[in-house]
This record gives structure tokens, C-alpha cells and sequence, in this order.
């Protein structure tokens, strides 16, 4: 395993980082291929054997039940000083005033609630899971500032947004010298590359890290096209990639992968963490090789005439957050 900076902060995280929203009771949350405590385990073991620390969660996984999994797994198979946890605040938790959002009283009630799901004292990167235009930025801010200063977060990140938006998160924190960001946790892989316009190099400039999620494009730019999975053909969000722009991309993802005679989803996560601003690409993993061959993506060196034929594939299309 390697490890990388956040940012420009001092905290290390594996170069890949073990996303858990697969994870927690199926009844409580949003999927059908949820993993119960007992077939999750074996993921968790291997992230530790392999020298993924850093573990990404959110309070809207699975109702709670991914962060109570997450605490379990780590006083079962690490210990809380060596893993990186990040979790995330935004997602509607309840019907009350505090159930969700941004607002202060969310903020602080959902803190004090997640660290008793995942069992641990404090968070080390505090996550907002989208912008909350019904909340002024300064009172996100100061809630979250006082979050960290109350020693219950050690760094924050956040998820999802326009470039304008976070910026104006930023300066609000900035101008009262409350804690800025020092993650963005957004969407990016070879099929959505719309990050590239204005939110990455926003961060590049300010010393943001990028953590970002389906760094496989939910497992289209694993597999040749045509093939189908239990969660392509029931989810959404997922199938929303079987577009026919995506097509040349993947293409040209098996055209390198068989050249090397490597999975595609090695070369996928190649391309990604060969962008500098990339500190900790966040993989889902529900099969035995999905996290082994995450950790070997690190060996891939993609050559210039491999990435102009990966690169050149995309076009540019309509920007969203899932």
C-alpha cells in the first residue's frame, strides 16, 4: 500500500480507500445488494490486511447501520488508531427540525449521533454530503468549526457540488477563520470527467484533496460493454451508464486492459490515481477481487499513448450528483 497526504493537511490516508455505503442492514437503507454484518467481515479483514485505513461512510447509508458496522469492524479486526474514518452529514435521518441538512442544529445533533453509531470518540474527516442552499454558508461553517474545535472532528471535507458553491463555503470559513475544507469527495472516473472544468482546479489551487467515489463508474468501467451485473440491472444510478457515450470509453478501457492483460478495472483506477490532486479514490467492494485489484492499480503505470487512447475517448456531457 501506498499513502498520501490529504491536501495539504498532515494526515495520511492509503492511496485507496474502502467506500462502505454497500454496507449495513438492506431493510433500513437504499439497496438491494446491501451486505449484512456477517458478509461484510471478510472485506473488512482484507482492507486491513492490505493497508486500506482509510473507511468512507455516511449517516444516510443503509439508515445508520453502515456506520454501526464500520465501529464494529474496526474494534474487530484493527484498532481506532490506525484507521482513517470519514462519514458524512446532509442526508434526512428523521422528520424533525435537526433530521437532516445543514443547518446548525443538524449539524451538531448528527455529530453527536453518528460517533455513537460508529462507537469512537471523534471523526477524522467530517464530510458534507451535499450544498444546502436553505442554509446560509456561514452557519454551516461555524457549526462545523465548532464540530472540530469541540474535538470531535479532526479535518472536514466536503461532497458534490458546483465549483461556486464550495467556493463560497470556503470563503465564508476563510474570512471568520473558521476551519476550511480539506477534501472533495465528488464523482470522477474515466465516464464523468465534468469535475475536470472547474471544481478540480479550484481545489489544485487551494490545496484541496480529491477522495473521490466510483472511481469505476458504479463497475461500468470494469466490465466490457454489454455485460450486465445484479446491481446494473437493478439499480438506477448504476445503469445510468450504459449510455451511448460511455460506450467508446469503455472500449477503449478493455482496449488498454487487454493490451496489458490486466482487468479493466486496474486501468480505470490507474487513470484516476494518476491525477495528482487524487490523494484516496474511494472502491466499493462486495467481491473478493474488488479491493485486491484496487491495491494493484497502484503498480500501473499508464504510458502517454495509453492515456491519449483512454482520454480522448470521453465527451463532454451534462453535469449531476449521484
Amino acid at each position: 500500500m501506498e499513502y498520501a497526504r490529504l491536501g495539504r493537511t498532515g494526515l495520511r490516508v492509503s492511496r485507496v480507500g474502502l467506500g462502505c455505503m454497500s454496507y449495513g442492514r438492506a431493510e433500513s437503507g437504499m439497496h438491494q445488494w446491501t451486505l449484512d454484518e456477517e458478509a461484510a467481515a471478510p472485506f473488512f479483514r482484507q482492507a486491513v490486511e492490505l493497508g486500506v485505513t482509510f473507511w468512507d461512510t455516511a449517516n444516510g447509508y443503509q439508515g445508520g447501520t453502515s456506520e454501526e458496522l464500520v465501529g464494529r469492524a474496526i474494534k474487530r479486526f484493527s484498532h481506532r488508531e490506525e484507521i482513517v474514518v470519514a462519514t458524512k452529514v446532509w442526508g434526512r435521518m428523521h422528520g424533525g427540525p435537526g433530521g437532516g441538512g445543514l443547518s446548525r442544529k443538524a449539524i451538531l445533533e448528527q455529530v453527536d449521533a453518528l460517533v455513537r453509531r460508529l462507537g469512537t470518540d471523534y471523526i477524522d474527516v467530517y464530510y458534507i454530503h451535499r450544498f444546502d442552499d436553505q442554509v446560509p454558508v456561514e452557519e454551516t461553517m461555524e457549526a462545523l468549526h465548532d464540530v472540530v474545535k469541540a474535538g470531535k472532528a479532526r479535518y472536514l471535507g466536503a461532497s458534490s457540488m458546483w465549483a461556486w458553491q464550495f467556493g463560497k463555503l470556503q470563503e465564508a470559513a476563510r474570512s471568520h477563520r473558521w476551519t476550511a475544507f480539506a477534501a472533495m469527495e465528488d464523482q470522477y472516473n474515466l465516464l464523468k470527467r465534468e469535475e475536470e472544468r472547474d471544481m478540480i482546479p479550484m481545489c489544485v489551487d487551494q490545496g484541496v484533496g480529491l477522495t473521490p467515489y466510483s472511481p469505476l463508474a458504479k463497475g461500468r468501467a470494469a466490465r466490457p460493454w454489454g455485460e450486465q451485473t445484479a446491481r446494473s440491472a437493478s439499480d438506477k444510478v448504476a445503469s445510468a451508464f450504459d449510455r451511448d457515450v460511455d460506450e467508446a470509453v469503455v472500449n477503449a478501457i478493455e482496449t488498454v486492459a487487454s493490451g496489458r492483460g490486466v482487468p479493466m478495472a486496474r486501468v480505470a483506477l490507474a487513470w484516476v490515481l494518476s491525477k495528482p490532486v487524487v490523494a484516496c479514490p474511494i472502491v466499493g467492494a462486495t467481491k473478493p477481487h474488488h479491493l485486491a485489484d484496487a491495491v494493484a492499480a497502484l503498480e500501473v503505470e499508464l504510458t502517454a499513448e495509453e492515456m491519449e487512447i483512454l482520454e480522448t475517448a470521453y465527451r463532454p456531457q451534462d453535469n449531476y450528483w449521484w
